[in-house]
């Protein structure tokens, strides 16, 4: 009789261990696992920017537009990261609630003094944050043994998770307008060299604008030439009737004669072979004052993106804002205490049947 209990027990060793297990996990998810709170909240990032080349308006400055995927997934990133999980531990002491004795042994963080590793793993194991494609939502939930402690950790995350965002769009602004502010200067300082370079060559040359002057030596040649062309009349007239030297002829040559050398003077000023000539002084001083204008335009160019930056900079707001504010819970969600122990039921039994029949197969096998 007693053989053939130890048989039977044999051959349901399996189930027996599964029966017991069962019974036990019972009883800890049951009456021993410790209540666990969960805060959620549901938030998305909005965010108002300037557009390059767009006008500034008061509409613009008031309206917003919704935070985009990347955005949101960089959000989660930096609620889960360790420097987070440091500043919630430091504020609200997290080590001493998750390691507190009055939890049971296999519940509470275990032991007290974990590395900063060890402990943030068990940290994720107490708070989700998930992205919701459909909503294009994060959906932030957070564990703690009481009420208040789910509800501040779930708070503090947005708070710091707007922080967070404000400050990286705030330092890439910065660094722009940083940028900008070092071409203004160096936009500047070439202005100021330039137009230098204008007035040291009119005080060089004795000319305010070589180009005027050249203009109105230019309209003195005019002038000149409609005078020798006058007299040169005026002399073909006299000869048809008078001797070749008869002193009124003779006054018109003359006066011909210092026409035609003040013709040459003055064309002599504008141009000749050794190029040291007013035309040289024209050609130069344009390319100086053109290298001026267009530092000049360069450096407006450099001031109106350096005010767009400075918008931007102020613009440039990431706010994370919250649709559904944490909760203060009431029930405990943690752990479904029902659901636990029926999966880990049903996986014992399972686990029991898949043995007893590998070890079936193993006597068959034997015999």
């Amino acid at each position: 009789m007693i053989k053939r209990l130890k048989q039977n027990l044999l051959n349901h060793i399996f189930f027996s261990a599964a029966l017991i297990a069962s019974l036990l996990a019972a009883l800890y998810w049951l009456a021993i696992a410790p209540d666990r709170y969960v805060s959620e909240t549901h938030v998305i990032i909005q965010h108002t920017d300037l557009a390059g080349g767009q006008s500034m308006d008061f509409s613009s400055l008031l309206g917003g537009t919704g935070g985009s995927r990347p955005d949101q997934l960089l959000l989660r990133d930096h609620l889960l990261s360790v420097d987070m999980f440091k500043k919630l531990d430091a504020s609200l002491n997290l080590r001493a609630h998750y390691s507190n004795s009055e939890r049971d042994f296999l519940a509470r963080m275990f032991p007290k003094d974990l590395s900063i590793e060890d402990f943030h793993s068990y940290f994720l194991s107490s708070v989700s944050i998930e992205f919701d494609d459909y909503a294009g939502v994060l959906v932030i939930k957070a564990q703690g043994y009481d009420p208040k402690t789910a509800q501040a950790i779930a708070t503090q995350l947005v708070q710091e998770g707007e922080r967070f965002m404000n400050g990286m769009a705030h330092d890439l602004a910065q660094e722009q307008v940083d940028f900008l502010e070092k071409q203004v200067a160096q936009m500047k300082e070439r202005v100021l060299q330039t137009r230098q370079a204008v007035l040291a060559y009119q005080n060089k040359k004795g000319l305010v604008s070589p180009q005027a002057t050249a203009e109105t030596i230019v309209a003195i040649v005019a002038k000149l030439e409609a005078q020798r062309t006058d007299l040169q009349t005026q002399r073909s007239a006299l000869q048809a009737y008078l001797v070749p030297g008869h002193p009124s002829i003779v006054q018109i040559e003359q006066q011909l004669e210092a026409v035609s050398r003040q013709v040459s003077l003055e064309q002599a000023k504008l141009a000749s072979p050794n190029g040291k000539t007013l035309n040289s002084a024209v050609e130069e001083f344009q390319r100086l004052e053109m290298q001026a204008v267009f530092a000049q335009d360069v450096y407006k160019t450099a001031l109106q993106a350096l005010e767009r930056g400075r918008i931007e900079a102020l613009r440039t707001l990431k706010k994370v804002s919250v649709i559904e504010a944490p909760n203060l819970p009431e029930d405990a969600l943690e752990p479904r205490r029902f659901y636990n122990t029926l999966v880990f039921m049903l996986a014992a039994f399972l686990l029991a049947g898949v043995m007893h029949l590998l070890a079936a197969i193993v006597r068959d096998h034997k015999d």
